[in-house]
């Protein structure tokens, strides 16, 4: 007769059966633009996070300044001096202009409080940029007597095409294109 065999764990001569991957999970849902309960939340205006000051295929520059009454004096001479180097030969009309405008920048941005401004200028066809940045947070969006003034005073000078303000987390932007 045969020996009785021990009882116990016996390794078996295969390796274990793997089990399968898992399924991938279905798509969600399409969104059905007939909807008419999501057509109203598409009407509606969605404050989107404000993107930062950005130039492409075009010179530019910039300066930190201190939020001061001084700033202005100090950012005008950079700017004209600036669009000189870059070969701009204005006229004393258009040059006053530039100057006046850069000035008006300036103390909007100065007197929302912040401790900076930064001044950005830049170019393209013939026209430059003029963008003052203050480094104010917690400004609110809406365009009190003042922004409006300032913005009347800028549109005054001739070469002006456009000005415009936005304000966000990093402070209120003012700026203001300029033929030259």
């Amino acid at each position: 007769m045969a020996q009785p065999v021990e009882a116990g764990p016996i390794p078996p001569s295969y390796p274990p059966k793997t089990p399968p991957p898992p399924k991938k999970p279905p798509n969600p849902p399409r969104p059905n633009p007939q909807d008419p309960k999501k057509q109203a939340v598409a009407d509606t205006v969605v404050p989107t996070a404000r993107r930062g000051t950005g130039m492409r295929n075009r010179r530019g520059r910039n300066w930190v300044l201190e939020s001061a009454p001084w700033a202005a004096g100090k950012a005008r001479p950079a700017v004209v001096e600036q669009l000189g180097s870059w070969g701009y030969r204005p006229a004393t009309t258009v040059l006053n202009a530039v100057e006046e405008v850069t000035t008006l920048l300036i103390e909007a941005a100065v007197a929302d409080g912040g401790t900076t401004v930064s001044v950005h200028l830049s170019d393209q066809d013939g026209q430059a940029c003029i963008l003052a940045l203050s480094h104010c947070s917690g400004l609110t969006t809406s365009l009190d007597e003042a922004g409006q003034d300032v913005l009347h005073s800028i549109t005054a000078h001739p070469p002006v095409t456009g000005c415009g303000t936005d304000t966000g987390p990093d402070g209120r932007r003012i700026w203001a294109v300029l033929t030259l």
